[in-house]
């Protein structure tokens, strides 16, 4: 048999030619990765899901329920709420210090901190309310909120941000008939001790939607330019309906730098209050909170 070398040079070079477009379009006809929404882009929106709010807010909403002085019932659970946000955060790693604040009606404050690096600066407090209104069991009005900022507190344990990060939980401000304004006057009377504070997060309703809504009074307020990526600042007009009842608002009166941060606007009297958010929306606004504390703090 003859052989012909430039033949089989030709039909090398087909072959070479044939596998590099293969390679080209496999790589080309690779499925790309979905990108998030533009608004959401970028390192501003990188923040961890945290499916602990979700077990926290069952145990909270669905296992105590009706948590207020409104009956012997519910001032037992009020008691037990107050037990489990202490079980948590001396559960964190590292176990936070538990400093119990005398609030009126014979209630306490609950604080936890993490220390800052310069502890002279002024510092960034994240509030919650553990109370509900009487008969309910308080989903939005305040158990996504409460369980958003325990797990946030488990989150954020043991790093080192640049100014203090305050964890405190309110007993006051869902029930009407119970003592809001001066359980609030106490708090101005903590967080202004050692001057004023550089950011306050008054944290509710956080089961609505995954995307934050922050709204405060004091347009200058310093959360609110850090926002991006993780949500909107929206009016006040939005989020009260009239009524300045929740507790950014009234500690905005006080002359402070309050800010709200929730999923939704405030409930009604009116409105029921006892819908199950879903764990993935609920983790996935935690986080969001988490890399807002974050950025107040300037913790990289």
């Amino acid at each position: 048999m003859s052989h012909h070398p430039r033949k089989h040079l030709k039909w090398i070079a087909f072959f070479a030619v044939a596998g590099l477009c293969g390679i080209w379009l496999a790589a080309t006809n690779h499925p790309k990765p979905s990108l998030p929404p533009s608004g959401e882009r970028g390192p501003s929106a990188h923040f961890e899901s945290l499916p602990a709010a979700a077990d926290h807010l069952e145990k909270i909403a669905f296992g105590i329920g009706d948590r207020n002085g409104a009956s012997e019932n519910a001032t037992k659970k009020l008691s037990q709420t107050a037990s489990m946000i202490e079980a948590v955060l001396q559960a964190a790693k590292p176990a936070y210090a538990i400093h119990r604040i005398p609030g009126p009606a014979d209630w306490s404050l609950i604080q936890a901190s993490v220390a800052g690096k310069t502890p002279k600066s002024p510092a960034v407090w994240v509030l919650s309310s553990y109370d509900s209104r009487p008969g309910s069991p308080g989903v939005e009005a305040n158990a996504t909120g409460m369980a958003a900022v325990l797990a946030a507190a488990e989150a954020l344990a043991g790093t080192k941000p640049e100014m203090d990060i305050h964890f405190v939980f309110f007993p006051h401000a869902n029930d009407p008939e119970s003592p809001v304004l001066e359980t609030a006057e106490k708090f101005r009377r903590i967080c202004t001790g050692p001057g004023k504070p550089k950011a306050i997060l008054c944290v509710e309703a956080m089961g609505a939607g995954k995307s934050l809504w922050l709204s405060s009074r004091d347009t200058s307020a310093a959360p609110l330019s850090l926002v991006d990526g993780l949500g909107t600042v929206k009016g006040a007009e939005v989020i009260c309906l009239g009524d300045d009842v929740d507790l950014a608002s009234v500690l905005f009166q006080m002359d402070l730098p309050a800010v709200r941060v929730a999923t939704r606007q405030i409930i009604t009297p009116a409105e029921p209050d006892d819908s199950r958010p879903t764990a993935e929306t609920l983790a996935d606004a935690t986080g969001r909170l988490v890399e807002l504390i974050r950025r107040c703090a300037g913790l990289k």
